[in-house]
């Protein structure tokens, strides 16, 4: 019984470690910013507050940017923009127009769903 222990221990803490996040876990958006390699093709969850709102009808493009304390990042929407200045969380696609010698290029990220607002600033 003892001779098993060690082992079945030792492979809880393997899956412990190398478990992947979790979905529902929020992203620093400097974490994306600074590797966008690592998030490429990858949904994820944001949290921050919505802030310069852009609006072009012609070619149905909306966009705002999404701060939070780590940095800011532009966010694509089909959405109506989100109420300025109140904290929001959204679920996103990140996406990369070209990876170059492992350098991401052109950073987009596509807002797939929006959280009800948890807190006004």
């Amino acid at each position: 019984m003892k001779k098993w222990l060690l082992p079945t221990m030792l492979l809880l803490a393997i899956l412990t470690i190398s478990y992947p996040a979790r979905a529902d876990e929020i992203t620093p958006i400097h974490e994306i910013n600074t590797a966008p390699v690592n998030f490429d093709g990858k949904e994820v969850k944001l949290k921050g507050i919505p802030k310069n709102p852009t609006r072009l009808p012609l070619v149905n493009l909306k966009s705002y940017v999404l701060e939070d304390s780590s940095g800011e990042i532009t966010v694509l929407t089909e959405l109506d923009l989100p109420k300025m200045n109140e904290e929001i969380t959204i679920r996103a696609k990140v996406k990369s127009l070209a990876i170059v010698k492992g350098d991401a290029l052109g950073l987009t990220v596509t807002e797939l769903e929006r959280y009800e607002q948890q807190q006004k600033i």
